[in-house]
């Protein structure tokens, strides 16, 4: 059974923390160089086109599921859907609930390797960082598994304390550094000798650039970041809604955590581009630039240790923030489903998730002729697939159609729940029109995104 419901202390705890659990390496890396594969300034207004069709309106309804069903996904489900139907909607809900540990399965390597390099900066061995460091690092499980296990252990005593003894105050803190640090590494990028090509490449558009062919590429991708980069379909996003109180309606609150993510974002392309173009470096390098790339450059600065260290800082802070917040969702189910209390909660899935992220931290070193999609590929494009291509698209179609019919929660009953509390109000139009367009688009973005994958278009 579960136990009683934890709640933020203010409304600034629950914005950082949605907002934390949506700001990781989809917003610092990711989006800078999607953008950089598809010609800058015109992918940055499509993707904030789809933000606003797109990913507000999923974040809205996964908000308003989490709060209404004050528990986690597959419990809210369970609790919220319409008690004439033979249908059991929250059944399905636990495959895609089972995203958030898969995601960690993964993330929590990468994270590590964040540390690392942090670590290497801090130290005074950034001098010594070159293309093979990277390499030799992913050779070694050993010292993979370190860093990993340190970064998994800081997230587990966070989320031991509990939401507001712990959690909030550390996202406070760790959120208000990520600014300070966005905020410097801005100022001094946009500074750099030729950065103003960088930012012309950003903030301009040039049409005349695509082809039709390629417009479309971007049109696809645009989608799909607004769409990954608030981590839909999970749950991750209704936890937080579960701990919030009902005194603000949830479409001003939305608003803040999108633009929030998304500020993030944009902050982190006023940073890489400017770089990029002040040394002649590609910005659509793909993984390398981060690991590869980047501290060959950071090398080329005056003071480039402490740049470097402070690049690195900013992404490890952006990376633990996602680790706590999509963490205690699996401590919260715990809880709800077995009446576990936090503690054994925290073990339990801490153990679990030091043992199942193994498998991708061999993937580059014993396991590495384990290759599921062809050459170069490895166990963490298997478990990237799972989680990115298939259960947050599906995850988000099955959430929007839920909320949108009757036999599901109903669009009544969804639009009273977000117009909760003072603060912006929804119109009743703008839930109606969502239900015409809202989950063709999503399964759009889930069939090309299939049908790509395998190359078949």
């Amino acid at each position: 059974m579960a136990q009683n419901r934890e709640h933020f202390g203010s409304r600034l705890g629950f914005i950082l923390m949605t907002a934390g659990c949506a700001i990781g390496l989809g917003n610092v890396w990711r989006f800078p160089y999607i953008a950089g594969k598809y010609g800058g300034g015109l992918f940055v207004l499509l993707y904030l086109f789809f933000l606003l069709v797109l990913g507000f309106p999923v974040l809205m309804m996964e908000l308003a599921v989490g709060r209404a069903g004050q528990s986690t996904f597959p419990g809210a489900f369970r609790k919220l859907q319409n008690p004439g139907t033979k249908y059991q909607w929250h059944l399905p809900v636990y495959l895609l609930f089972a995203g958030n540990l898969i995601l960690l399965m993964f993330y929590t390597a990468i994270t590590g390797w964040l540390v690392a390099y942090s670590s290497f900066y801090l130290t005074g061995r950034g001098g010594e960082v070159s293309a093979a460091t990277f390499d030799t690092f992913l050779a070694s499980p050993g010292q993979q598994s370190v860093f990993m296990l340190g970064s998994l252990l800081f997230t587990v005593l966070i989320c031991m304390g509990g939401v507001q003894k712990t959690i909030e105050k550390s996202i406070k803190v760790m959120m208000g550094g990520l600014v300070i640090l966005l905020g410097i590494l801005v100022f001094h990028a946009v500074r750099l000798p030729g950065a103003g090509k960088g930012l012309r490449f950003f903030l301009c558009p040039d049409i005349a650039a695509f082809t039709p062919g390629l417009f479309l590429e971007a049109v696809h991708a645009a989608m799909a970041q607004a769409f990954f980069t608030l981590s839909l379909g999970i749950g991750s996003i209704a936890i937080c809604g579960s701990y919030f109180d009902r005194k603000r309606s949830l479409p001003q609150e939305g608003f803040w955590i999108a633009a929030l993510d998304t500020s993030v974002a944009f902050c982190s392309g006023l940073i890489i581009f400017p770089c990029c173009a002040a040394f002649n470096v590609n910005p659509a390098g793909g993984p390398p630039l981060i690991f590869i790339t980047l501290p060959q450059v950071f090398k080329s600065m005056p003071g480039g240790f402490f740049w470097g260290a402070l690049f690195f800082i900013f992404l490890s802070v952006a990376a633990i923030s996602t680790l706590i917040a999509v963490f205690e969702n699996l401590v919260a189910f715990g809880m709800d489903e077995f009446g576990w209390k936090r503690r054994k909660s925290c073990v339990v899935f801490g153990v679990a998730l030091a043992l199942l992220s193994m498998p991708c931290i061999l993937g580059f070193n014993l396991w590495k002729n384990f290759q599921p999609f062809g050459a170069g590929s490895s166990v963490l494009d298997l478990e990237d697939f799972i989680v990115s291509d298939n259960l947050l698209p599906l995850g988000a179609l099955y959430l929007s159609i839920f909320c949108l019919t009757k036999s599901g929660w109903g669009r009544d009953n969804l639009r009273t729940e977000l117009n909760t509390g003072t603060g912006w109000k929804l119109p009743a139009w703008f839930v109606n029109v969502l239900r015409w367009y809202l989950p063709v688009l999503i399964f759009a973005i889930w069939l090309i995104g299939i049908l790509k994958k395998f190359a078949l278009i």
